[in-house]
């Protein structure tokens, strides 16, 4: 097999250790390569030094100008740089390079331990990250996201009719989209991330000063006006809408394939119109979200409806009991509750009480922002998305694609001599599109130092074996929402296809961003093999009220399907039951 992959980075000599530690969440399989040439690497990288030089932590001749740093494809998957955000834990005061690990990217089975080097002690920077910190601490609005969110459903209000613009019409909007929007945005996100930060590092070592602290999760969850929780909520709805009607329920009865077509013929009952202007509805608002929504050549629930559809399917099951309404109430009273814990026992550490009461506020701005910023940007990428698809679905058509996502395998320097020519390039992208395959059958190492094992030497998915848990065995993990359940193993691995979870079972799951968390509602938990405590599904499982816990490493080999298991999120444990 062929080494790498044609848009893999040099490794940082300065900044050695890379992590597939959170961004694994939101770019799970190897990265096309025009994702890499027309959206990261002329927008990401530098819209994430954009947001650390804002913050003060860095100052911009730190970063290579002439290569990636941050954001690395190595053996074509994306990673994180681990080396330079520890060092914004030894530059921001009352952080520390584990504090940022833990938040960012959980637990790193083989990541190496921070070691100091020349020039991560800057108290020039540190001076600057203070001035940071206190703003961060005191804020009482974010107005770039509410300008920005403005500005991307403009965007969508504003879509052409795709169908009527040219090839080099639907290339040149992509491009200018991209250049007038995606660098700010991105940075924007990266800011907001990094920002709220500081307020949970605070909470944490509050509540360890008050001497609980497993107060610091309750007292973060059931916040509100979560973007990233939205979908879950309308589709809620939608669920119960389906599962009130005889005529919608025969319909689901039928399984998802083929669900859409029934639902078209159905078309003149009230309550299918009703259902499906609904769906539609969702779908401009929501449509952007999808299991791997950063990347445009992949689908997302407006390009395939049908992902939608599945998580309808198992939601109509539910009762109304499981409204997820009501389990975020019950989350908000508990959150009430844990405040006045902590004040209380605070109460003869005046300083203390005081920061912790700023970072309570703090951490209510910055945590919504956080999935408001994703949202912006999600939405924005959406905007890409449907021109590139167009794009792709024609070459289908003339026969030099075998899928509209097959766009994706084109560089950006190539689309103007493809719209010229685009039979010259098939076979090359074919020839791309059968590397890809083979590289999304491996499994990546999750975390290196200096150079990545040649790929090569990766492990087959298909061959990689956990050992199988037993009956007693605790599995270990990160807590991610509060609560604990007891319910049927049910092992997922694509959020289309969810098997046979049914309400009331644990759903078990590989990684999950909020595209994933609708199946959250049909599962008395839910237990992820990784994830860190800044993960967006920890966020969202935080406001649906559902039992979670992250950074379970090989949870999905080791937990047998149909195990009843036990899940503590508080305590960040998963108990094995009787097979």
């Amino acid at each position: 097999m062929a080494e790498g992959w044609i848009v893999d980075d040099a490794p940082s000599a300065r900044y050695p250790i890379y992590t597939r530690g959170n961004v694994g969440e939101v770019f799970p399989d190897p990265v096309a390569p025009l994702s890499a040439t027309l959206a990261i690497t002329p927008y990401a990288e530098p819209g994430w030094r954009d947001a650390v030089v804002r913050t003060g932590v860095f100052s911009a001749d730190e970063f290579d100008p002439d290569r990636n740093e941050i954001i690395g494809v190595f053996g074509g998957y994306c990673y994180l740089n681990v080396s330079i955000n520890r060092i914004s834990g030894v530059r921001v005061p009352g952080m520390t390079p584990e504090m940022i690990d833990l938040a960012l990217f959980g637990d790193q089975p083989g990541a190496p331990p921070y070691e100091p080097r020349p020039g991560d002690d800057d108290p020039e920077r540190a001076t600057a990250a203070f001035e940071w910190l206190i703003w961060v601490m005191t804020a009482t609005e974010l107005p770039e996201l509410v300008e920005d969110e403005r500005r991307t459903k403009q965007l969508r209000d504003q879509r052409p009719d795709v169908g009527a613009l040219s090839e080099a019409q639907l290339v040149d909007r992509t491009r200018a989209l991209f250049a007038e929007h995606f660098r700010r945005l991105f940075a924007q996100h990266i800011f907001v991330s990094s920002s709220v930060q500081i307020p949970l590092g605070v909470i944490t070592q509050a509540c360890a000063a008050a001497g609980d602290p497993s107060l610091a999760m309750r007292l973060v969850a059931g916040l509100g006006d979560v973007e990233s929780a939205a979908p879950s909520f309308a589709l809620w709805r939608l669920g119960r809408r389906v599962a009130a009607s005889p005529g919608l329920t025969a319909a689901f009865d039928g399984g998802v394939p083929g669900l859409s077509d029934r639902l078209e013929a159905g078309r003149g009952d009230p309550e299918v119109d009703t259902f499906l202007a609904e769906l539609d509805a969702f779908l401009r608002e929501h449509g952007s979200r999808g299991p791997n929504e950063w990347e445009t050549s992949a689908h997302t629930w407006e390009t395939r409806p049908e992902l939608v559809l599945a998580a309808l399917d198992r939601l109509r099951l539910l009762d109304d009991a499981d409204d997820p309404a009501r389990h975020h109430t019950a989350l908000v009273t508990d959150r009430e509750a844990a405040v006045a814990e902590a004040t209380a026992a605070l109460a003869d550490q005046p300083e203390v009480l005081e920061q912790f009461q700023q970072a309570l506020a703090s951490a209510a701005l910055f945590l919504p922002g956080r999935e408001r910023s994703k949202t912006n940007a999600v939405r924005f990428l959406q905007e890409t998305r449907v021109l590139l698809h167009e794009l792709g679905r024609r070459m289908v058509d003339r026969g030099h694609f075998d899928d509209l996502r097959d766009v994706g395998m084109l560089l950006a320097d190539e689309l103007d001599d493809f719209l010229v020519d685009p039979g010259a390039l098939a076979p090359e992208l074919r020839a791309r599109r059968a590397r890809y395959q083979e590289l999304a059958a491996l499994r990546p190492p999750f975390v290196f130092a200096g150079a990545p094992p040649p790929v090569d030497t990766w492990e087959r998915r298909d061959e990689h074996v956990e050992p199988l848990a037993g009956p007693g065995d605790v599995l270990g993990g990160i807590s991610g929402c509060p609560g604990r359940a007891t319910g049927r193993a049910r092992v997922v691995l694509d959020p289309s296809d969810p098997g046979a979870l049914a309400p009331g079972d644990v759903l078990v799951a590989p990684l999950t961003d909020p595209s994933w968390t609708p199946l959250f509602m049909a599962a008395s938990a839910v237990v992820v093999d990784v994830g860190a405590q800044l993960s967006h599904a920890i966020i969202v499982s935080r406001e649906l009220g559902i039992p979670c816990v992250v950074s379970v490493t090989g949870a999905t080999q080791r937990l047998p399907d149909g195990a009843v298991v036990t899940v503590d999120g508080t305590a960040g444990t998963v108990t094995v039951g009787d097979a």
